[in-house]
């Protein structure tokens, strides 16, 4: 089972158009920029998750 952090990660990439890429050449391919930006928005993602989890609990 993925983690949430996966789950985020392959929507991000998906979002900004780098599946195919990633998929064909592996994350070694992505440049510093595009890894910065999907971790960015990676932790964007995870702190909004998290905020609405801890409210409903």
């Amino acid at each position: 089972m993925e983690s949430i952090e996966e789950i985020i990660k392959n929507q991000v990439i998906a979002e900004l158009g780098l599946s195919e890429k990633v998929k064909k050449l592996g994350w070694k391919s992505l440049t510093a920029k595009e890894t910065g930006r999907i971790g960015g928005i990676v932790s964007k993602r995870k702190k909004l998750y998290n905020s609405g989890k801890s409210q409903q609990a």
